[in-house]
């Protein structure tokens, strides 16, 4: 990366299309870059005035080592009216069922991580998760095909920046792995990991009814 460039206002504090244009691109993760991270973090109150103006808020979570945007929720204003609508910059995705299964699971399944004061990062083989995805779907279900499809499910998954394929460290035929990225806890938070109990039994009359309409993010 090139040297972060600097304001005229200061000789030491950086620029803020330094920070904002990665943030406006994407997910900002201080292990893939420290330089900008340290930027991020040094301009974090500049950054969140900046972005509001765009009806967008700063996530910045040092701890765990992420930053993104996201839009604003107003619903109302100061006196108590609706707001007027306004375009969002960063649009609802809406979700097939199975990526949001996926998405409840492997949250689940970090939280239990956490939980257990394991190691700093989480990392699932297909198999694993595989084997927690089965118990949803009927007992003769094809084990190939169920394999594919988890498979490609995971790779929507990982185009939403929740999880990052490892490269295989041997054999091309050993089974794939996955980091589960801790920026999932930042969208699927302790609130609806609460509810999660009676998410599943939705999820279960959903496979049970497979007409029924897919979820929101």
């Amino acid at each position: 990366m090139n040297a972060p460039e600097f304001s005229s206002e200061s000789s030491q504090e950086p620029a803020l299309s330094t920070v904002v244009i990665p943030l406006l691109k994407g997910v900002i993760y201080q292990e893939n870059d420290s330089i900008l991270w340290s930027c991020l973090v040094a301009l974090d109150a500049k950054v969140r005035d900046y972005v509001h103006v765009l009806d967008l808020e700063l996530v910045l979570d040092e701890a765990e080592g992420y930053a993104f945007l996201r839009s604003r929720e107003m619903d109302e204003t100061e006196s108590g009216k609706p707001t007027p609508s306004t375009p969002r910059l960063f649009p609802r995705r809406q979700l097939s069922f199975p990526v949001s299964l996926l998405l409840a699971l492997l949250r689940k399944k970090l939280a239990e991580f956490d939980a257990s004061g394991g190691e700093a990062r989480l990392v699932l083989s297909l198999d694993e998760i595989t084997e927690m995805v089965r118990v949803f779907l009927p007992a003769n279900s094809n084990e190939a095909r169920l394999t594919d499809q988890i498979e490609t499910h995971l790779n929507k998954v990982a185009e939403l920046g929740f999880i990052r394929k490892l490269k295989a460290e041997s054999s091309a035929s050993q089974p794939s792995s996955y980091e589960i990225r801790r920026i999932l806890k930042a969208f699927v938070d302790a609130q609806w990991l609460a509810d999660f109990d009676a998410r599943l039994d939705a999820y279960r009359h959903h496979l049970e009814n497979p007409g029924e309409e897919n979820s929101d993010d």
